[in-house]
Protein backbone atom coordinates (compact mmCIF):
# COMPACT_ATOMS: atom_id res chain seq x y z
CA UNK A 1 0.00 0.00 0.00
CA UNK A 2 1.65 3.09 -0.86
CA UNK A 3 0.55 5.00 2.18
CA UNK A 4 2.31 3.12 4.12
CA UNK A 5 5.55 3.67 2.02
CA UNK A 6 4.48 7.17 2.01
CA UNK A 7 4.71 7.80 5.09
CA UNK A 8 7.88 5.68 5.86
CA UNK A 9 9.37 8.09 3.29
CA UNK A 10 8.50 10.96 4.82
CA UNK A 11 10.31 9.79 8.25
CA UNK A 12 13.13 10.75 9.84
CA UNK A 13 14.94 7.64 10.79
CA UNK A 14 17.61 8.64 12.58
CA UNK A 15 19.51 6.59 15.00
CA UNK A 16 17.92 7.80 18.48
CA UNK A 17 14.41 7.34 16.75
CA UNK A 18 14.86 3.76 15.71
CA UNK A 19 16.33 3.22 18.87
CA UNK A 20 13.35 4.23 20.79
CA UNK A 21 11.67 2.05 18.76
CA UNK A 22 13.58 -1.14 19.43
CA UNK A 23 13.80 -0.29 22.78
CA UNK A 24 10.39 -0.67 23.27
CA UNK A 25 10.00 -3.88 21.34
CA UNK A 26 11.37 -6.67 24.06
CA UNK A 27 11.38 -10.35 24.02
CA UNK A 28 8.44 -12.58 25.93
CA UNK A 29 6.95 -15.95 24.63
CA UNK A 30 3.52 -14.22 24.21
CA UNK A 31 4.77 -11.89 22.23
CA UNK A 32 5.75 -14.33 19.46
CA UNK A 33 1.78 -14.81 18.16
CA UNK A 34 1.49 -10.86 18.31
CA UNK A 35 4.48 -10.53 16.46
CA UNK A 36 3.39 -12.69 13.57
CA UNK A 37 -0.28 -11.10 13.64
CA UNK A 38 1.10 -7.80 13.16
CA UNK A 39 3.64 -9.04 10.37
CA UNK A 40 0.62 -10.49 8.71
CA UNK A 41 -1.07 -7.75 8.99
CA UNK A 42 1.29 -5.15 7.76
CA UNK A 43 2.39 -6.78 4.70
CA UNK A 44 -1.46 -7.44 3.51
CA UNK A 45 -1.40 -3.56 3.70
CA UNK A 46 1.47 -3.32 1.78
CA UNK A 47 2.90 -3.87 -1.53
CA UNK A 48 6.90 -4.62 -1.62
CA UNK A 49 6.74 -4.10 -5.43
CA UNK A 50 5.39 -0.15 -4.86
CA UNK A 51 9.33 -0.14 -2.69
CA UNK A 52 11.45 -2.74 -3.53
CA UNK A 53 14.27 -0.74 -1.02
CA UNK A 54 15.59 -3.65 0.29
CA UNK A 55 16.44 -4.93 -3.51
CA UNK A 56 18.32 -1.12 -3.62
CA UNK A 57 20.03 -1.24 -0.53
CA UNK A 58 20.96 -4.08 0.93
CA UNK A 59 22.85 -6.56 -0.70
CA UNK A 60 22.07 -10.27 0.49
CA UNK A 61 24.06 -12.92 1.20
CA UNK A 62 24.11 -15.68 -0.61
CA UNK A 63 24.36 -19.41 0.83
CA UNK A 64 26.44 -22.54 -1.42
CA UNK A 65 23.06 -23.71 -2.01
CA UNK A 66 21.77 -20.22 -2.85
CA UNK A 67 24.95 -19.57 -5.43
CA UNK A 68 23.82 -23.38 -7.03
CA UNK A 69 20.21 -22.76 -7.85
CA UNK A 70 20.86 -19.09 -9.02
CA UNK A 71 23.90 -19.89 -11.57
CA UNK A 72 21.61 -23.04 -12.77
CA UNK A 73 18.56 -20.55 -13.72
CA UNK A 74 21.19 -18.64 -15.37
CA UNK A 75 22.77 -21.32 -17.51
CA UNK A 76 26.10 -20.31 -15.77
CA UNK A 77 29.04 -22.30 -14.56
CA UNK A 78 29.23 -21.36 -10.51
CA UNK A 79 32.52 -19.74 -10.60
CA UNK A 80 31.38 -17.76 -13.97
CA UNK A 81 28.40 -16.26 -11.46
CA UNK A 82 30.65 -16.04 -8.36
CA UNK A 83 33.07 -13.68 -10.63
CA UNK A 84 30.59 -11.54 -12.32
CA UNK A 85 27.92 -11.57 -9.16
CA UNK A 86 29.87 -12.12 -5.76
CA UNK A 87 32.09 -10.47 -3.51
CA UNK A 88 33.39 -11.02 -0.33
CA UNK A 89 32.39 -8.36 2.69
CA UNK A 90 34.22 -7.30 5.15
CA UNK A 91 32.68 -9.86 7.72
CA UNK A 92 33.93 -12.72 5.30
CA UNK A 93 29.92 -13.36 3.90
CA UNK A 94 29.19 -14.03 0.34
CA UNK A 95 26.80 -11.35 -0.80
CA UNK A 96 26.31 -9.64 -3.86
CA UNK A 97 28.43 -7.41 -5.78
CA UNK A 98 26.26 -4.38 -6.37
CA UNK A 99 23.10 -2.23 -5.09
CA UNK A 100 20.70 -1.78 -6.16
CA UNK A 101 20.54 -5.61 -6.61
CA UNK A 102 21.70 -6.89 -10.60
CA UNK A 103 18.24 -8.37 -10.70
CA UNK A 104 16.37 -5.80 -9.99
CA UNK A 105 14.43 -5.07 -13.12
CA UNK A 106 12.55 -1.57 -13.78
CA UNK A 107 9.24 -2.72 -12.61
CA UNK A 108 11.09 -3.78 -9.42
CA UNK A 109 10.45 -7.27 -10.14
CA UNK A 110 13.10 -9.89 -9.24
CA UNK A 111 14.18 -11.30 -12.45
CA UNK A 112 15.08 -14.53 -10.49
CA UNK A 113 12.41 -14.52 -8.13
CA UNK A 114 11.76 -18.29 -8.15
CA UNK A 115 15.26 -18.79 -7.47
CA UNK A 116 15.96 -15.82 -5.25
CA UNK A 117 18.42 -16.19 -2.21
CA UNK A 118 17.38 -17.69 1.14
CA UNK A 119 17.65 -14.22 2.54
CA UNK A 120 15.37 -12.42 0.24
CA UNK A 121 12.99 -15.16 0.70
CA UNK A 122 12.60 -14.68 4.36
CA UNK A 123 13.39 -11.01 4.47
CA UNK A 124 12.75 -8.86 6.49
CA UNK A 125 12.78 -11.93 8.71
CA UNK A 126 9.48 -10.69 10.92
CA UNK A 127 6.98 -13.39 10.04
CA UNK A 128 8.26 -16.50 11.93
CA UNK A 129 9.43 -17.53 15.34
CA UNK A 130 12.32 -16.16 15.10
CA UNK A 131 11.27 -12.77 15.05
CA UNK A 132 12.85 -12.03 18.73
CA UNK A 133 16.11 -13.71 17.57
CA UNK A 134 16.63 -10.84 14.85
CA UNK A 135 15.63 -7.72 17.12
CA UNK A 136 19.18 -6.57 16.44
CA UNK A 137 19.04 -6.73 12.34
CA UNK A 138 15.01 -4.99 12.77
CA UNK A 139 16.93 -2.49 14.44
CA UNK A 140 19.11 -1.64 11.14
CA UNK A 141 16.27 -2.78 8.70
CA UNK A 142 13.88 -0.52 10.11
CA UNK A 143 16.07 2.11 7.76
CA UNK A 144 15.45 0.05 4.61
CA UNK A 145 11.40 -1.69 5.21
CA UNK A 146 8.20 0.45 5.57
CA UNK A 147 6.71 -2.81 6.22
CA UNK A 148 9.44 -4.10 9.14
CA UNK A 149 9.38 -0.26 10.38
CA UNK A 150 5.17 -0.11 11.15
CA UNK A 151 5.97 -3.91 12.48
CA UNK A 152 7.58 -2.28 15.37
CA UNK A 153 5.80 0.60 15.63
CA UNK A 154 2.36 -1.83 16.43
CA UNK A 155 4.08 -4.04 18.06
CA UNK A 156 6.00 -1.61 20.45
CA UNK A 157 2.25 -0.06 21.14
CA UNK A 158 0.99 -2.99 21.96
CA UNK A 159 3.75 -3.83 24.81
CA UNK A 160 2.72 -0.12 26.13
CA UNK A 161 -1.10 -1.03 26.80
Amino acid sequence: MKSLIHKWQNQKHDEKYLETIAKRVTRSKKDHGAAETIHNEVFEEMDCLQCANCCKSIPPMLSNRDIKRISKRLDMSRSTFMDKYIVVDEDGDTVMNASPCPFLQSDNKCMIYEERPTACRLYPHSGDHLFFENLRHHKRNMKYCPGLLEIMKRLAKVKRN
